[in-house]
């Protein structure tokens, strides 16, 4: 074959099992469920081959798109691979969608078939049934699936029961070709499919390398769905790249992480959003600080918890800041200040700070972030939108819809995402001071605090609201969760209300979707419990 492309995860495994066909390359922890699986670099490629022949003995070809709906799987990587191999795209979807989400990933992506396990099946099922170009349902059929679903649908592990694929007719080695469309948060809407090729590949290489700084003796972790970019870009891809082994959770535990660690020696993770609190929540334990983890990659660190995290389990947090459709900046480890995720790579990346009228803000004033790789116009290609693609590089700049603020130094600040600051009596309140009090109620697992329009009418202020879950077996006492807000907080900090619920909605970014928390919330409801009604 031609020289091997770095870009193409197919010549990259390629190389792996040149060099050391039998290392292990990969492991995936499934909680218990289970036993884990471990994965040789030399099973990982034969494995893609195997599947990548399978679909096209399907039917499938160069651009049609395969929606994957699993939660942390190796097919997963297998067909990552695949799309490397054939042309055909992955579209990686929240293993949590269902309903109308669900259906509106399958059919805005035109997805031509689905592969899923046993239990997303129903959901699937569904969604399907309203997803026209749907033809195919392929079966990930894991050792808890119902052996009798063998007969209703075709599936993967027919197709790697197989002897080795010695040439794949068709293939294609073009890392100019999408290799997955990755939908948005849509944290404030429908979210949007967002076409990657597979020549960014080559920028994860460099960030593993330039900024996580990986080493031979690593080995990297994430419970992050591989759905997200971020457990591809820091986790899949720079391990397979480097010849590192990944260890890769079936879904993130908060209570379960360090002990995964432990195990098998992880020397970093990486955390999104409210990860860090859940973790923090955790009832303290003795050996909290004893783990073979160095460096925590985190992207959202709320201040509060900051020195108190590291100083507790013994790490040091990298703070970074990304998006799929662009823009990149970090705060190395012991630089900068507290609460900042950094700045830009100079020569590599640029960055505003703009108001309405796209005019640069001054320091410690907060405006939009634009940016762009330095000296070239942006460039994001919304799947079937080019409108929404053109508006968010409007001027050649990402439009990152962030509201942020930098100091003197050029140090950067994340405020608000926009359109969703907490203004309180004309205070800006900030969530995350507010979600660490309550969440170090004993009985509290999860907080999300969030802004209903304020009963008072006053324009564009808010009422607060704190959901929340309970530890196993808790029951909520609203009167001391409110008792201890009112010590720990300013009295505009406060909640007005609690809500608890089963289970706190998130992104495959684990950001909380507290748009679906507002559709939940009535302040009758029986699961919302009133300040006024407990305190003077």
């Amino acid at each position: 074959m031609a020289e091997r492309n770095p870009a193409l995860l197919s010549n990259i495994l390629e190389s792996r099992v040149e060099e050391k066909p039998d290392a292990t390359g990969m492991i995936f922890e499934n909680g218990g469920l289970y036993p884990d699986e471990q994965f040789t670099y030399r099973e990982i490629l034969s494995n893609s081959f195997k599947l990548a022949q399978g679909l096209l003995d399907l039917g499938f070809k160069k651009g049609d798109k395969l929606a994957l709906v699993m939660r942390n799987h190796p097919e997963v990587v297998y067909s990552f691979v695949t799309a490397a191999l054939t042309g055909i795209v992955s579209v990686p979807i929240d293993p949590r969608s269902k309903g109308e989400k669900l259906t509106y990933q399958l059919t805005d992506s035109n997805s031509k078939g689905v592969i899923t396990t046993a239990d997303l099946l129903p959901d699937v099922e569904a969604a399907v049934g309203n997803a026209p170009d749907v033809q195919n349902v392929i079966l990930n059929l894991k050792p808890d699936a119902d052996p009798g679903l063998k007969e209703k649908y075709t599936n993967i592990q027919e197709m790697l029961d197989v002897p080795d694929v010695q040439e794949l007719k068709g293939r294609i080695d073009d890392p100019n070709l999408p290799l997955e469309i990755i939908y948005t948060s849509g944290v404030t809407g429908n979210p949007k499919g967002v076409q990657i090729k597979s020549s960014r590949t080559l920028m994860y290489v460099v960030l593993a390398q330039m900024v996580w700084k990986y080493t031979p003796e690593d080995i990297p972790y994430t419970g992050l769905s591989l759905t997200h970019g971020n457990a591809q870009a820091v986790t899949m891809i720079p391990a397979l790249s480097l010849g590192i082994p990944a260890v890769i959770g079936q879904r993130f535990s908060k209570s379960r992480i360090w002990d995964i660690c432990r195990k098998y020696g992880c020397t970093t993770f990486s955390l999104l959003g409210g990860m860090m609190s859940g973790i923090f929540n955790e009832p303290p334990r003795p050996d909290d600080a004893d783990n073979p983890v160095k460096v925590v990659i985190s992207a959202g660190t709320p201040l509060p918890l900051w020195e108190a995290f590291e100083k507790r389990f013994g790490v040091q947090i990298l703070e970074w800041y990304g998006a799929i459709e662009g823009g990149f900046a970090f705060k190395p480890i012991g630089e900068g200040p507290l609460g900042s995720f950094g700045k830009p790579i100079e020569g590599v990346m640029e960055m505003k700070i703009v108001d309405d009228d796209d005019n640069e803000v001054a320091a410690g004033i907060t405006g939009e972030l634009i940016c762009r790789q330095a000296g070239q116009a942006a460039e994001v290609d919304y799947y079937g939108k080019p409108k929404a693609s053109a508006e968010k590089t409007r001027g050649g700049w990402l439009r990152t819809g962030d509201m942020i603020h930098r100091d003197e130094e050029g140090w950067l600040f994340f405020d608000y995402r926009k359109g969703t600051a907490l203004r309180r009596s004309g205070d800006f309140i900030k969530p995350e001071y507010v979600e660490k009090v309550i969440g170090e109620h004993p009985d509290i697992s999860e907080v999300c605090v969030y802004g209903i329009p304020a009963a008072s009418g006053a324009p564009g202020e808010s009422d607060l609201v704190a959901a929340v879950t309970l530890f196993e077996g808790k029951t909520l006492d609203p009167a001391s969760v409110f008792e201890a807000a009112m010590k720990g907080l300013e009295r505009n900090s406060v909640p007005s209300y609690l809500q608890v619920v089963d289970e706190i909605p998130k992104s495959p970014s684990e950001k909380y979707l507290d748009r679906i928390l507002k559709e939940q919330f009535s302040p009758e409801a029986d699961n919302v419990f009133k300040l006024e009604d407990y305190a003077a």
